[in-house]
Order: structure tokens, then sequence, then C-alpha cells
């Protein structure tokens, strides 16, 4: 993989996730209580051995900015090895990045500087684990030009995906970028699509071909669609080759749990677009409970990150009583450092220094860095942003009519609090 450049684009708006997006790009959103979104494909880089890596910002970046040098400082320049912010420098015209291709064609000076065999391009705003080192092998055993990452997912969401149509070999012979008339559904399976997850690795010599030749802005839009017929373009099915090895706990036949080294199914097939506040809702909700979708506890998959200095969460009180009890406690949770509670958190993911008081409740919310949830407090399918200070007795998620007069409600229901809105 040393001779792997990876670009990550990280320039998106993320308009249907605000008002989280309201002050920083969606790559830089938090996740998982301590956690930026983009920290998952950086992770699978760094896990994958391709250390060469560019960062392609644009729209309100200074918060991606101030993560990536804080929390991926980690390479070795005398080895070769680097992270580089790359914003929009406007070296080939007055345009900021005006697509996926369009933002690698204005640094090409970079890919001819490093000089890489291949080039793999990202996307900074999905959470998954992948081993990109077996999409490589899988390209070189294909004999590729261009590998596109594929999914199998349901046809309704295709709207929102590119669609390719394979043949046996696995060769694209068609792609619809976003089709709403006439999907090419997967044959015999008029239910499902192969939708692309925004994951190309090119043979750095037919990048540059495609890239100089064609004045195309976007990969999946222009540049797929346009190579089928003249170049060696291949789908690489995420869910039949992709690998995750961890240790998982297993349940034994008398109850107990045991730790086994085995490829984890779940990690293996997962692939979360949080674009939409109610994913990003599901794929923080799949963090939780005892065995979760997706799993942050994996040792020989370590998720990384920039960790902000915080003392343990502590859990406070424990007087319970028949007429009330003032307890902390946190169930199916996860709650990181820095956070203090005396009431009672249920499926819930807490970032550093969350305080939930005495006789509050909170379930099934996301809730970020320096929140207090004041006493008697109820908060239900909520994501409250940071820097929010709840007044006594505040409920939230329980009159949808009361909360769209103020907040952002989701189709599903999740009442959404933007940024220092209770000071």
């Amino acid at each position: 993989m040393n001779e792997t450049l990876a670009f990550i684009m990280a320039g998106g708006r993320g308009e249907r996730l605000l008002p989280l997006t309201q002050d920083r790009a969606k790559p830089a959103v938090p996740f998982g209580g301590i956690y930026r979104i983009i920290d998952f494909t950086l992770t699978n880089c760094v896990n994958s051995q391709i250390y060469k890596i560019i960062v392609l910002p644009q729209y309100k970046s200074q918060s991606l900015n101030e993560h990536l040098e804080a929390g991926w400082n980690i390479f070795s320049h005398k080895f070769g090895h680097f992270l580089k912010i790359v914003p929009p420098q406007q070296r080939t015209g007055p345009e900021w990045y005006m697509g996926t291709a369009d933002a690698i064609r204005q640094n090409i000076y970079l890919i001819k500087r490093y000089r890489p065999g291949y080039i793999l391009v990202l996307s900074g705003d999905h959470i998954y684990k992948m081993d990109y080192s077996l999409l490589m092998q899988y390209h070189l055993e294909k004999k590729a030009d261009m590998t596109v990452c594929l999914l199998e997912t349901r046809k309704d969401l295709a709207h929102e995906m590119g669609v390719a149509q394979v043949d046996d070999g696995f060769r694209i012979r068609g792609f619809q970028e976003k089709p709403k008339n006439n999907v090419k559904t997967i044959p015999g399976d008029p239910n499902h699509v192969l939708a692309s997850m925004g994951i190309y690795l090119f043979r750095t010599e037919t990048l540059l071909e495609l890239l100089e030749s064609r004045v195309e802005k976007d990969f999946g839009k222009d540049i797929i669609p346009s190579s089928l017929e003249t170049h060696r373009v291949y789908a690489y099915p995420y869910n039949r080759f992709n690998r995750i090895t961890d240790y998982v706990n297993v349940t034994l036949e008398d109850g107990g749990r045991e730790e086994r080294l085995e490829t984890r199914t779940r990690d293996s097939s997962y692939w979360r677009d949080v674009g939409t506040l109610d994913a990003y809702w599901n794929a923080n909700m799949d963090l939780t409970g005892l065995d979760p979708y997706f799993n942050l506890y994996g040792r020989r998959w370590p998720i990384h990150t920039y960790q902000i200095p915080a003392p343990p969460a502590k859990f406070v009180f424990a007087n319970e009583r028949q007429d009330g009890f003032r307890v902390g406690k946190a169930l199916d949770s996860i709650v990181a450092p820095g956070c203090i509670i005396s009431g009672i958190v249920r499926d819930c993911v807490l970032a550093y220094h969350v305080v939930v008081r005495s006789w509050a409740t909170v379930e099934e919310s996301v809730i970020m860095d320096n929140v207090v949830v004041g006493r008697h407090c109820k908060i239900k399918k909520a994501i409250i942003d940071k820097d929010n200070t709840l007044p006594k007795g505040l409920e939230i998620g329980y009159h949808p009519e009361e909360d769209r007069k103020r907040f952002t409600v989701t189709p599903r229901g999740i009442v959404v609090v933007p940024k220092g809105y209770f000071t």
C-alpha cells in the first residue's frame, strides 16, 4: 500500500444535517461520543497501512482543520508519510472545487509531485470499517483501470446514490447517477440495487488521462459512465469481500461470555451514509447495547481520533426509595470522559463533559459536548448539540407540536436542538 495516495473528499455542505452543520462541515460533525465522522475514513486508511493522505475541505472547514491538526498529527515525514489539508487554491482557475473529479483535477500537481502508483478516492462522511488492502488485491487481480466499491441496498434509496449494472465477472457495464426513474435493479431481485459507496481506486496513469483529457466535474455523474467502453472498470462487492477480523464477545450455552478472534460479519458489512438527521441518529444508536450493530471496542481495528484530556466519567447517588429515587446510572449507553451522571440515562450516546442532574431522564438521545441536563428534565429521541444548559423540568421529545415550534423535528420524530440554544 506504500504506492497508494488517498484523497479524502471533505467539502460537503451537509445541508440535510442542519442545524448540526450550521458552523461545521459534515465530516467534522461529532459522532459516537468522542469522534468526528471523518475519523472513520482516516482510521480505515491507517489500519490498511495507507500513510499518504490528502484531505480536500471546502465548506466551513475551521472545526475540521483544528480536529485534524490536534488528532491526526501522527505521520512520520522522514518515512514519506503525511496527512495534508488542501483547500481550494484556484490553481487552475477562479472556481472552488466543483465536484469530486474537479477537486482531484485542481490538485494534479500533487499527484505528479508524489508519483504514486495508485490513487484511492474516498468520502469523509461515511461510517464503516474497510480494509483497503483487500480492495487493492482485487483491483490487481482484475487488472482494472478503475474499481468502484458497490453496496447492495434498497431500490427506494437509489435516488441518493450511483447505481451500477455489472456482468458475471463484476465488470461494470452501466452506471446511473442518482436515478429517479427506470432504476436498474439487481437481476432477479427487483427490490435491490448495487449502489456506489463513493470509493474509487485508480491506476494513476488512468486517472491522469481521464482528468487531463476531459472537463467533467464529477466521478459518479460524468467520469465513470463515460469510461465504461474505453477502460476496464470493475465493481468491488463490499458485502462479499470486505473482512474485519477482531475479538468478539460470544454468549455461551451456559449464559457466560467468551472472547474469540473471528471475522465480525456486522462490522464487515456495515456502511452508513449519515447524510440526514435520521440516518445520523440511527447510526449513533447502532453503537449502543450489549451486541451493537457497529462495534467501537475492537482492539485489532481501533478507531483513532483526538481525545480531549478529561477525567473519567462519574456516576453519583444510589439512594433509591419507593417514593422516587435519586440515582446516577447509564444503561446500554456510551458515556465519554468528563461526564457526571446523577440522573438516569438509557440507550444514549453522551459526549465529553455532559452533566445529567438528579431526577432527570435521558433516553435514546445523542448529547454532544458541554451539555447540562437540568433536574427533572425528560429528554427522549433527541440530538442536542454542544454548549446547551437545559433548564429544570424541560421536556423534549414528548410533545411533538410544541417541539416543532422551537426546533427541527425529523420525519422520524427526532428533535434537534442547535448549538448554544439554551445558554
